[in-house]
């Protein structure tokens, strides 16, 4: 059974601003060269192809949002952690491609 929520890019992009959200939570499971085009300050890149190496950095005392381009590779990792046990995790629906133009950014 699923376990873990789903964020919409504007929620979460909204919470950030207001600093409501710690960018410490949030989990970037992309590539290191997709990290260098355009990341969130302060996030935490966890590539996915190296994630089951690093699973365990992930904090299980604080809510963690996770993120990737587009939604499918964070979803995988939500549905990882969730089979590990962490209970406070949430997806970025629609993933960096649908948040960053909320910063002004195009994510191609």
């Amino acid at each position: 059974m699923e376990r873990w929520n789903q964020m919409e890019p504007d929620v979460f992009w909204q919470l950030l601003r207001e600093s409501k959200l710690d960018p410490e939570q949030i989990i970037d499971v992309r590539e290191p060269q997709e990290w260098d085009y355009y990341h969130l300050r302060g996030s935490t890149l966890m590539p996915l192809s190296t994630f089951q190496d690093t699973w365990e950095r992930v904090p299980e005392d604080k809510p963690v949002y996770v993120i990737c381009a587009h939604g499918v590779r964070s979803q995988a990792v939500c549905r990882y952690l969730n089979e590990k046990g962490y209970g406070s995790i949430t997806n970025v629906v629609g993933g960096m491609a649908a948040v960053s133009h909320y910063d002004g950014f195009q994510y191609d």
